[in-house]
Formats: C-alpha cells, sequence, structure tokens
C-alpha cells in the first residue's frame, strides 16, 4: 500500500481495521480459523453476511462501505498475484455498496460559533483550546492537518499571514489566515508554549510523563463537545453533537455564501476533485429568494373577448334564456 498505490498511514489503519474485523467475523460467526479460510470460501454471500454482521455491531452504512471497499481491494491485489483468483474478486467486486441515505448536515450560525469560542476560561489551557477552535474554523483545514503543525509551517507576519499544512496524500498546501487569528497564535505562543518551553516542533501538543508528543484528536473532540454543552445552555440552537469537522464545514458553506468560487474553496480545503466540494456549497435563504426574485413572472396577458355583441344577442347564440 506505500509502495505501490501511495496511501498514507491513515488509509493504512483504515484498510487493517476492515481485515481485523473480518476476521473476527470469519472466526465467531463461521467458526472458521482465519488459518483455513480459503479463497473459494469467501464469496458474495459470505460478504453479505460480514456486511449484516457489521450492523449488528452498530456500523453505519458509510463505515460499512469503507470496510466492503477495503475487501474489495484486498482481492484484487490479491488476484494480480494469482490470476486463478480473479473470478473470485469479480463476485465480491459485484456486492453493492449499503445505501446511505444523505442526511441534511448542521452548519453553525454566527452567534453559535461566538457562544462556542467564548466559552473556554482565561486559563493556559482555556486559552490553547480556543487558539486550535478558531484555526480550526478560520482556515477550514482537517483535524489531522492541524494538529501535525509545526511552529515554522506558520507565517504570522501580518501582511500575508497562512499555515502551510500536509493534506490527504502528503500534499502540501498554504491557506491565508486572517489577523485576528494572527493575534490568538502569537498569544498562544507568548503564553502556553514559551512558558513550557517543550522538546517538540510541534504547534500544539501533549505532555505525557515529561514528553512532548502529538496531541489526539480524540482529546479535541472532547473538549469542543464540552464547549457546545455548555454553550447551548444561553444558546439552545446549537446541535446537539458539535464535533471539529462541523467547524470546517461551517467555514466551507460561508465562503462560499459570501461570494467566493467553489473553485477556489476546493484548492482551500485541499480537495482533489471539484465534486466533493459541491457538498459544501450550500445556498443561504438570502441566495435562494435573490435568485427567485431576479427572475420575473410572466405578465398575464389581457384576454379579448371572442365574441362582440348585445348581451341578449351573447345569450341566444349560446342557447341561454
Amino acid at each position: 500500500m506505500v509502495k505501490q498505490v501511495g496511501r498514507s498511514p491513515d488509509t493504512m489503519e483504515s484498510y487493517r481495521d476492515a481485515l481485523t474485523l473480518f476476521r473476527r467475523y470469519v472466526l465467531s460467526d463461521l467458526n472458521i480459523s482465519i488459518t483455513k479460510f480459503a479463497f473459494a470460501e469467501c464469496t458474495r454471500d459470505c460478504i453479505f453476511g460480514f456486511l449484516e454482521y457489521l450492523e449488528a455491531q452498530g456500523n453505519k452504512p458509510g463505515t460499512r462501505n469503507q470496510r466492503l471497499a477495503a475487501l474489495k481491494s484486498y482481492l484484487w491485489f490479491a488476484s494480480d498475484k494469482d490470476v486463478t483468483l480473479q473470478s473470485i474478486a469479480l463476485e465480491v467486486s459485484r456486492v453493492p455498496q449499503c445505501k446511505n441515505p444523505a442526511t441534511e448536515k448542521y452548519v453553525l450560525s454566527e452567534d453559535a460559533l461566538n457562544a462556542i469560542f467564548g466559552q473556554p476560561a482565561n486559563t493556559r489551557m482555556g486559552l490553547r483550546d480556543r487558539t486550535i477552535m478558531i484555526l480550526l474554523y478560520v482556515s477550514a483545514v482537517r483535524l489531522a492537518e492541524i494538529l501535525n503543525l509545526r511552529v515554522n509551517d506558520i507565517c504570522l507576519n501580518e501582511e500575508n499571514p497562512y499555515i502551510r499544512v500536509m493534506g490527504k496524500g502528503s500534499k502540501e498546501r498554504v491557506v491565508a489566515i486572517n489577523i485576528k487569528t494572527v493575534k490568538h497564535v502569537k498569544q498562544y505562543l507568548e503564553v502556553y508554549r514559551s512558558r513550557d518551553n517543550p522538546d517538540t516542533h510541534l504547534l500544539f501538543y501533549t505532555i505525557i510523563k515529561g514528553r512532548a508528543g502529538i496531541m489526539s484528536e480524540g482529546n479535541v473532540e472532547r473538549f469542543i463537545q464540552q464547549y457546545a454543552d455548555k454553550a447551548r445552555e444561553t444558546y439552545p440552537d446549537i446541535p446537539p453533537h458539535v464535533y471539529p469537522h462541523m467547524l470546517r464545514r461551517t467555514r466551507a458553506t460561508n465562503l462560499y455564501q459570501n461570494g467566493v468560487e467553489l473553485a477556489l474553496v476546493s484548492r482551500i480545503l485541499g480537495h482533489a476533485f471539484l465534486d466533493t466540494t459541491r457538498v459544501y456549497a450550500k445556498p443561504s435563504l438570502a441566495m435562494m429568494r435573490e435568485a427567485m426574485d431576479s427572475v420575473e413572472a410572466p405578465q398575464t396577458k389581457d384576454e379579448k373577448p371572442l365574441w362582440v355583441g348585445s348581451e341578449e344577442e351573447m345569450a341566444k347564440l349560446c342557447g341561454l334564456r
């Protein structure tokens, strides 16, 4: 996966998880040891059973489709090594994906964002949390990209501030940030990072047993949810589940609704294909109203009488008394 198709470590972990779950299914539901499980037993019915097993485990359709894609990929890899397995790979490749109905994704309002960003206490930890949340929103980058930022990846020059991130597929991109965000980051560096003087180049970090290391995504997810729960007490419109990607989605939608071209939004987000960005192209009510008002409804033409004459003549012609 690394040398032949250039997959990232995250993708490798995802595929490893899929194959691990498949092994558990084979062992627990089929009662077959993985040492005796042959390719010939990996039939369509077996894969359908695996999908039902995942559903019983609480896996959503999107997750089940991801596990299925990993199995298909592995079987095609095996068939490249042994052509006699191509019929098996072809049979499994025809297993359809689970239906994954599109649901409306939450986008946070400006009031909701301000309410959440205002929750962290005026402490060193609160300063760190607020800086991460603001940087997540303003830059619209992925959480993993934020947590892997190094100090020298961020330019705090007020004339042209930006961050340099390493995205999916090891693709580097530069994302602009605003002056207000620069002030938050500078304050974080002065108050939080300079005091710890950690032995790491990471911009954000955690110290465990005296050693500084990368912060876990779960830690960021946890404190964002906590601040959202607290903000909901005064702003009840905040959705019940708030997570880092919601900040990215909100920023992308706001950019689009404020007139930024979709191609530029796609570049900011680091998408390889424009179609991936279209899910964020959600028009606001004002945009829809403006579009509808821009087209004038056709005027109803004045009807002209088909018959001309007196009332009595018209009645007589129509057979009326």
